[in-house]
C-alpha cells in the first residue's frame, strides 16, 4: 500500500489537478420568451410574467437589479423603468418612462433620461437634475455626470455636440434644473476618419477607461444616418485632447470595449448595418497612440470580450449576405503575439454568438442559436480556451451577470 505513495505525487506532479469555479456563485438575470429570470446557483427562477421586459442590470451591491418594461397607454409605447430586490422579492415602478437607466456606481440610486430631462430616482422619488441631455453617464466616483447636449439645425447649417460635466449632491431637491454645470468640449461640425465624414450631431454612450484619463464615446449623424455611420472617439478626462479611432455601426454589432485594466480599447470598425451584408466588420485594438487590425481578410467580426489585457474572445464568421446568415464560431486571440485559435465547433445549422467572460466563475459563456436573431438560443459555457464545453441554460434571449 505504502509503495504507491512515491507513483501517486509523481503523478500529481506531472499532470496537475486544475480547479475552476463552481456554477455556486452564480448570480445572474437573464431574459426568456420576454420575462426577467434569475439564476443563482443552478436555481432559475422567474420574476416578472407576461411582460417585455429588456436591459436588466445589476446594482453595485448585488441586492437590486434594474430592468424595463415596454407598457402601451393612449400616448402610445413607453419605457416602464423597475427595480426587483432578491431578497425582499420587492417589485418596484421606479419612472413610467424613461432610457438609458444606469446605477450610480457607489450607492443605490438610478439616473435616467425621460425626454432630455436628465432625471435621479433614490427608488422612493426621482428628481429633475439637467434638461437638454441627450447622453450621459456617472462620473466615476458616482459625484455628478459626464452630459451632452445634441446639436439642432439652424438656416446656415447643423451645429454641434456639446459635452458638460455637472456635480451633485445628496439633497437632489435642490439641485437646479437648468445651470450649475462645468463645460467640458465642443466637437467640430464635422469628423473625419480617412474618406468617411459626418456631421458630430450627437455624442453618447460615453465609457471611462481603467485609469480614468480617457474616455470613450461614439459620434453620430442624425438619427437614420446613424444606423449606419458613426465615429469611436476619445478624449482625455481634462477634455483637451480629442481624437477620433474609426467609423464604427452600433446596429447589431459588440460595442467598443476598455481593457480590463490598461487603456486599451478594442471595437469593430466598418460602417453599414448587418442587414446589408456580413461585411467590412473588423475587429481592432487601439493601445494610445496606435491601432492594430486582427480580422483576416474575407471574414468579419461581430462581438467580442476581453479575457484578459492581452486575450479576447470573438464570435467571427466568413463575409457574406443578411439572406445567406453565415454562422461564426469563436476565437481566442492573443494579442501580444496575435495567435489566433478557434475554440467552438458548433453543429451544422448553428452559429456561436456573443461571448463574454464571467470573471467569478473563470468560464467564458455564449449564445449558441440559428442566427443571430434567434431569441431562443441555449447559453454554453467553457474554460477560457474553450475545454470542457457544454449548454447550460436554454431558451435565452439575453443574460448580465453580477460583478462582470
Amino acid at each position: 500500500m505504502f509503495r504507491l505513495l512515491p507513483f501517486i505525487m509523481t503523478i500529481c506532479i506531472l499532470f496537475p489537478i486544475v480547479t475552476f469555479a463552481s456554477t455556486n456563485n452564480t448570480k445572474a438575470t437573464f431574459i426568456r420568451d420576454g420575462n426577467l429570470w434569475t439564476l443563482i446557483g443552478d436555481k432559475e427562477t422567474q420574476i416578472t410574467k407576461k411582460k417585455k421586459v429588456f436591459n436588466p442590470r445589476w446594482s453595485t451591491d448585488g441586492k437590486w437589479i434594474l430592468y424595463q418594461v415596454v407598457s402601451t397607454n393612449k400616448f402610445g409605447e413607453e419605457n416602464e423603468i423597475w427595480v426587483y430586490n432578491l431578497e425582499t422579492k420587492e417589485r418596484r415602478r421606479v419612472a413610467r418612462n424613461g432610457y438609458s437607466p444606469t446605477w450610480a456606481p457607489n450607492k443605490n440610486v438610478i439616473a435616467f433620461n425621460d425626454r432630455s430631462i436628465l432625471d435621479i430616482s433614490d427608488l422612493e422619488k426621482f428628481y429633475n437634475i439637467a434638461m437638454g441631455v441627450n447622453d450621459f453617464t456617472w462620473l466615476p466616483d458616482g459625484s455628478g455626470f459626464l452630459l451632452s447636449s445634441s446639436g439642432f439645425l439652424k438656416p446656415d447649417g447643423w451645429t454641434s455636440a456639446n459635452i458638460y460635466t455637472k456635480k451633485v449632491n445628496e439633497n437632489y431637491e435642490d439641485i437646479p434644473i437648468i445651470g450649475e454645470v462645468d463645460y467640458f468640449f465642443t466637437l467640430p461640425k464635422e469628423i473625419r476618419n480617412g474618406n468617411e465624414t459626418i456631421l458630430a450631431i450627437n455624442a453618447g454612450d460615453f465609457v471611462y477607461s481603467p485609469s480614468g484619463n480617457w474616455i470613450s464615446f461614439i459620434v453620430s449623424p442624425t438619427a437614420s444616418w446613424a444606423m449606419d455611420s458613426n465615429m469611436l472617439s476619445v478624449i482625455d478626462r481634462n477634455g483637451k485632447n480629442f481624437e477620433v479611432l474609426d467609423e464604427i455601426t452600433t446596429f447589431s454589432v459588440g460595442m467598443p470595449k476598455w481593457a480590463p485594466s490598461t487603456d486599451t480599447i478594442a471595437f469593430i470598425a466598418g460602417g453599414g448595418r448587418l442587414t446589408f451584408g456580413f461585411k467590412n466588420k473588423d475587429l481592432k485594438i487601439h493601445e494610445m497612440p496606435t491601432s492594430v487590425q486582427y480580422t483576416p481578410e474575407n471574414y468579419v467580426d461581430i462581438d467580442f470580450d476581453w479575457v484578459s489585457d492581452d486575450l479576447i474572445v470573438t464570435s467571427r464568421m466568413e463575409e457574406g449576405k443578411w439572406s445567406e446568415q453565415p454562422l461564426p464560431i469563436l476565437y481566442s486571440i492573443n494579442i501580444e503575439d496575435n495567435k489566433q485559435v478557434a475554440i467552438t465547433t458548433p453543429p451544422n445549422g448553428y452559429g456561436d454568438y456573443n461571448p463574454q467572460f464571467v470573471e467569478s466563475l473563470r468560464k467564458i459563456i455564449w449564445l449558441r442559436g440559428k442566427s443571430i436573431t434567434d431569441e431562443e438560443s441555449t447559453l454554453w459555457k467553457s474554460n477560457p480556451d474553450g475545454t470542457k464545453a457544454e449548454a447550460w441554460i436554454k431558451n435565452i434571449d439575453s443574460i448580465e451577470f453580477y460583478g462582470k
